[in-house]
């Protein structure tokens, strides 16, 4: 599993109840910082450490086994540079410290999982806070464990269409619907099942399985 850390807010606490502490973590700018506060060993760093004071910085150089800096003038955020990277080592991703903050970056980070690259991956790619997972999923079927930790379940449309969609073992279950992008039918579902049940036949779907802020 490999963990990329953006400069997004964190909880420290929260990153630690993981129990990853042995997956590969990969820090992003400023969350190569945070990283290193919460006694991660870190793998690599990916960034053009804008966001860092110059102390900071060679504190992160001291700690950090492979450092990739980049030019701060570019043509891919330091998030899609370290995506990238991890795309080629074959194993699970998970998006960190990349929904808090800005907008413009919170849509570019959902964008990247729209990538060719990342939809042909074999392994699965997440963006993960405290309250949330997200990803995307191709037509086909697919079964969804409940997970108390995130009491809801929606569907984001993705494609203009996403054709026969059916779910079963939830609270509002549908068959064979077609969904169109601007809806939100297929927002805050719940689970009655040990799992739930999903297919369809064409499209790309965002899966949101979330909890409230308590």
């Amino acid at each position: 599993m490999i963990y990329l850390v953006g400069g997004a807010p964190i909880n420290h606490q929260w990153l630690l109840e993981l129990g990853q502490k042995e997956a590969r973590w990969i820090g992003v700018d400023r969350g190569t910082k945070k990283l290193i506060e919460a006694g991660f060993s870190v793998e690599r760093a990916f960034g053009d450490f804008d966001s860092v004071t110059k102390e900071e910085f060679n504190h992160i150089i001291s700690h950090v086994r492979k450092l990739e800096v980049a030019e701060p003038e570019k043509n891919e955020t330091d998030l899609e540079m370290a995506l990238k990277w991890a795309l080629s080592e074959s194993q699970p991703i998970r998006l960190i410290g990349a929904t808090g903050g800005r907008l413009d970056h919170f849509m570019g980070n959902l964008q990247l999982l729209t990538s060719p690259l990342v939809l042909k991956h074999t392994h699965s790619v997440e963006i993960l806070d405290e309250q949330n997972r997200i990803s995307l999923l191709k037509s086909g079927d697919f079964k969804v464990e409940n997970d108390p930790d995130y009491r809801y379940l929606s569907f984001i449309p993705i494609t203009p269409e996403v054709k026969k969609f059916t779910i079963a073992g939830v609270k509002y279950p549908l068959t064979d619907h077609d969904l169109k992008m601007g809806t939100t039918l297929t927002i805050s579902n719940e689970f009655i099942a040990s799992h739930a049940s999903i297919s369809f036949q064409s499209g790309i779907i965002m899966m949101v399985r979330s909890k409230d802020n308590t």
